[in-house]
Parts: structure tokens; sequence; C-alpha cells
């Protein structure tokens, strides 16, 4: 008998494999047709159902064609699951891409239902810690 706390996590690594194996048609499969992706930090940014997935990825393929996703981390508790990752890869310029954040999935009936967006991308040379707590406070 299969663990059925196991099988969201199954799912996302399904979606990883499709992401980094560029099965576009593969990857949309994995979530349900009324897909809601929430982006807290960047809220204009929330769809819902797969065409905006495909159009993403769609992109991101053709865009960055060595593009791949990375798992640091994975935690499933009952439908939800965790994921801390990379998304990195080379767009057609020579640019380097990096995003890096969690992802908050919602696994049922073996498809991807929601997910809570937190992937930013990653800035090598930004400010330092002392930096970022005086620019959120607002003192030079």
């Amino acid at each position: 008998m299969t663990d059925p706390l196991a099988l969201p996590a199954a799912v996302i690594d399904h979606l990883v494999e499709r992401t980094n194996a560029h099965d576009l048609e593969g990857l949309v499969a994995s979530f349900a047709p009324d897909y809601v992706l929430t982006n807290p930090v960047h809220p204009a940014r929330d769809f819902v159902g797969t065409e905006q997935v495909r159009r993403n990825w769609a992109g991101l393929f053709a865009g960055v064609p060595d593009v791949a996703i990375a798992v640091h981390g994975l935690v499933a508790h009952a439908e939800h699951v965790w994921v801390d990752m990379t998304v990195g890869g080379t767009r057609r310029d020579g640019v380097p891409v990096q995003l890096a954040g969690v992802q908050i999935f919602t696994v049922r009936e073996g498809l991807i239902r929601s997910c809570r967006f937190y992937l930013e991308p990653v800035e090598p040379l930004g400010v330092d810690a002392d930096g970022a707590i005086r620019e959120t406070v607002g003192r030079p």
C-alpha cells in the first residue's frame, strides 16, 4: 500500500522531473485545470488556470534553454508540500538567470491545486544585512 502522505511529494518530484526535461505538456498536466497561484510579494502576478502555467513555462523554455530546477529541501504534510529551490539557467543573450526561494504547494488527487509562490531573483551584489534594514526603515 502506498503511503498517502508520500503522494503529494511524488507529484512535486514529477513536476521537477518534467520541468528539467523541458516537457511542457507533462509539466502542465501536473496542474489541476482550476489551479491557483498566489504570489504574496507581487499580488498582481496571481492567476488561475493552466493556460498561464503553459505561457510562463513556454516562455522560460524558449528564453532560457537550459533552465532547470534544483531542490534543496522538501517537506510534505498531508496535502501540502514546502519546497526550497533554485531555478537557474542562461538566457539566449548569455545573461545568467537564478531565482531562489520557497513554493508551498497544495496537492489533491494527484494534481497540484494551488501554490504560494516565494521565488525571487538572486542578487549576488545587493546590499548587506545592515543596508537592507536601512532601506526597510528609511534611514540613510
